[in-house]
């Protein structure tokens, strides 16, 4: 983002070659090619976009490049960050990165997390640790990140673990190894399928679960209060839903993981994966989403869908 439109607001205008020539300092570091895939809104990055960036990563490491920095909006972030690393299987550095403070802003991070990204995904240190997302000095693995504020330059935690890493003086520390996920292969012509996360309030019917089925979603991701609870109501529409549908339990608190067998009332963890719905384990409604989608486009049936969402638990 730079330049503001007529209605002051700022827009996607800077391209990859932009970035690297206002930063100078990454000259000494490490000789640096750009390539410009898009130039979109973060809201706007769709699977095909990502399935070219995962392309181009692919073939830049068959090259001899030693590390690849994403560079995007922060807005999806932790849902790129996450697609890439399941869909990529280099074995280099990737570090999907932004800025919070655009620049036309005092103190705008950008240049600072560019530099902090080139360092980390050129460095030995990064390779076979998957996607990692870099900001603020820190680094987050991309199962865990989240934006967790509108604004603020720290934005981007990992509520579950904390990052795994940070930089000191110059220097990528990493004392917390992340094992690699395994590669979700998907083929090449696809039909990204509608696949709503719906998130019940106090009080809530669960009226949306049978909108959404009759709309025709996919599969739905349910973000469900604390250990993954839910009203008696609630919990029959979403029990009948996954009699059609996928439908995955997730926490609305974005930390921790969905309880197994600790409740037991109707609505409770138990009861629902009791009737059908599938655990998310430790990853939240977001990050559920998009195993799901890229199951679902594999063409997983109910048990590979299964697995998929107890594998992450064990990596």
């Amino acid at each position: 983002m730079a330049a503001k439109a007529v209605s002051g607001g700022v827009t996607p205008s800077l391209t990859a070659a932009d970035l690297v020539a206002a930063m100078p300092e990454l000259k000494p570091i490490a000789e640096i090619e750009t390539f410009q895939i898009s130039n979109v809104a973060s809201p706007e990055i769709t699977l095909q976009h990502l399935v070219a960036v995962r392309d181009k990563i692919n073939k830049l490491e068959a090259d001899g490049f030693d590390g690849v920095v994403v560079t995007q909006g922060t807005d999806t972030i932790e849902e790129t960050s996450w697609a890439l690393d399941l869909m990529c299987s280099t074995r280099m550095g990737i570090v999907v990165t932004g800025a919070m403070r655009n620049p036309t802003q005092a103190g705008a991070d950008g240049p600072a997390n560019l530099l902090a990204s080139v360092l980390v995904a050129g460095h030995p240190i990064a390779k076979d640790l998957g996607v990692l997302v870099v900001f603020n000095d820190e680094f987050h693995a991309a199962r865990f990140v989240q934006k967790s504020h509108t604004s603020n330059v720290g934005a981007f935690t990992s509520p579950s673990c904390g990052p795994i890493g940070w930089m000191a003086e110059g220097v990528p520390i990493i004392p917390f190894q992340t094992s690699r996920t395994k590669t979700v292969k998907i083929p090449k012509n696809f039909e990204t399928p509608w696949l709503p996360i719906i998130k019940p309030g106090l009080g809530d019917d669960g009226a949306l679960l049978d909108a959404a089925c009759s709309a025709g979603a996919k599969g739905i991701v349910l973000e469900a209060a604390g250990g993954g609870h839910v009203s008696e109501m609630v919990a029959e529409r979403a029990v009948a839903a996954a009699k059609e549908i996928p439908v995955i339990l997730s926490s609305r608190t974005r930390g921790g993981s969905v309880l197994t067998q600790t409740y037991g009332f109707v609505g409770s963890e138990t009861d629902l994966l009791s009737r059908g719905l599938i655990s998310s384990g430790y990853l939240d409604a977001l990050k559920a989403r998009i195993l799901l989608l890229l199951s679902i486009v594999r063409g997983d049936g109910r048990k590979a869908l299964e697995e998929e969402f107890v594998r992450p638990d064990t990596v």
